[in-house]
């Protein structure tokens, strides 16, 4: 049976097109140590990247009401965007990531599925050129229900205006991958290991 010729690509952003998911790592490390929680590499793979529940059911547990909660999720999300504006916007993009983005260009229609968060996707690529290239960016204002929900990449395949065979979603982590295949059954997606290692100190 003949395969059908891929004719869309559906970027993750955070750990593909760039290296920022440890920024995200640090901004949630400080806020929850400040409230007696050592978030550990682990602990964050296991609770962002292989799940979505995220680690204030720690602070749930002691007590800590929902408003309390959402305070300490705007908090940490100010301080992501601090962390990510210290950097050069150039330096954040992964090796050869931007030169593949615009050889690929000119032969399929590409877009950004990512579960960040609109104005840190914004922070993030203020000086690259990835999104000249794309038809749209989807965050986590674009749908319902973020990764590992289907509801991105249908929304994708949707936007892009092709089938599932059609299309190739490259993917870092396990819940995009789940989302995608399990939701839009999207043919040979890509991952790569995370989390690299983390030491004290963060860059």
């Amino acid at each position: 049976m003949a395969t059908a010729r891929i004719k869309g690509i559906l970027w993750d952003n955070d750990g593909v097109l760039v290296d920022t998911e440890h920024h995200f790592y640090e901004a949630n490390r400080q806020v929850l140590a400040q409230h007696g929680v050592d978030l550990t590499p682990r602990q964050f793979l296991d609770w962002f990247m292989l799940d979505n529940c995220g680690a204030w059911h720690l602070l749930t547990a002691r007590g800590y009401t929902q408003q309390q909660i959402h305070q300490l999720r705007q908090q940490r999300n100010a301080l992501q965007s601090e962390l990510l504006r210290q950097c050069p916007s150039h330096s954040l993009a992964l090796p050869g990531m931007p030169a593949l983005v615009k050889h690929l260009a000119p032969q399929v229609a590409m877009g950004v599925v990512t579960s960040s968060l609109r104005e840190h996707f914004d922070i993030i690529h203020r000086e690259l050129e990835f999104v000249p290239h794309m038809q749209f960016v989807l965050a986590d204002d674009s749908y319902a229900n973020s990764k590992p929900a289907p509801d991105p990449y249908l929304l994708g395949l949707r936007r892009l205006g092709l089938t599932a065979a059609e299309c190739l979603v490259v993917e870092d982590s396990p819940r995009g991958l789940l989302a995608a295949m399990v939701g839009s059954k999207l043919p040979e997606p890509t991952s790569k290991s995370w989390p690299k290692p983390v030491t004290g100190t963060v860059p």
